[in-house]
């Protein structure tokens, strides 16, 4: 019998997860499902050691490898729940069900069968790593915070939707005003665009953060200027 010859990027390590370039390419998402029966992350923070917060799960992802995780928007980017981790911005703690007032560590079992179903039932073949695999509305609110240096101005933009990548890359669609041509804009129209590709693009919040911005409440605006001057 023929043995496997090893493949190149198997040796080839990404400088910043120090993982090999076949380890995130199995990690990569390959179907998403919408989270809409409010279960919620749960994290703590370095400044809090003896409390827990929550954020809502926007949706549960599958890897290539198999694994489904629950995401949510964190800082500037959308993660996976277990990938959470910072010593100033919280670490993952588990899933919280609080309907049922239950925590808990692994995906939901309906959302595997799910996400595991859909993905064997809708096997695509793209050509390109930026063909678009799926693309699911905001369900939780968020919003992003642009900053124009110029101006010195930040402006709150809704999420519309967040759009899966063949490569496994997921965007949040902000809408581009000049380019709308009827309303409601929907998930998939030609105005949105990829917030994380903008430039002035900083952080992602979730609705309760963007309504005291909005609210021009003094702590969430002193928050949100001491993190923009530092990106």
């Amino acid at each position: 019998m023929k043995t496997p010859t090893k493949s190149h990027n198997d040796n080839v390590v990404d400088f910043f997860s120090g993982k090999s370039y076949r380890e995130l390419h199995d990690e990569r998402f390959i179907r998403l499902s919408a989270e809409l029966d409010g279960l919620e992350m749960l994290y703590s923070n370095e400044s809090n050691p003896d409390k827990l917060f929550s954020l809502k799960v926007l949706a549960w992802g599958l890897r290539a490898n198999g694994e489904v995780v629950g995401l949510v928007p964190w800082l500037n980017d959308i993660v996976a729940c277990t990938d959470v981790f910072d010593p100033l911005n919280g670490q993952w703690e588990g899933y919280y069900d609080a309907g049922i007032d239950e925590v808990f560590f692994d995906a939901p079992m309906h959302k595997i069968i799910e996400l595991e179903t859909a993905a064997e039932y809708y096997e695509l073949e793209c050509d390109n790593d930026d063909d678009v695999v799926q693309e699911l509305p905001d369900t939780i609110g968020t919003h992003a915070v642009l900053a124009n240096e110029t101006t010195h101005q930040l402006t709150l933009v809704e999420v519309v939707s967040w759009r899966l990548l063949h490569d496994g890359n997921i965007y949040g669609m902000l809408t581009d005003a000049s380019k709308v041509s009827s309303t409601p804009v929907l998930p998939g129209d030609d105005c949105l665009y990829p917030a994380q590709l903008n430039d002035e693009f900083r952080y992602f919040f979730q609705h309760q953060i963007a309504n005291k911005i909005k609210a021009e409440d003094p702590e969430a605006l002193a928050a949100i200027s001491m993190l923009v001057d530092e990106s």
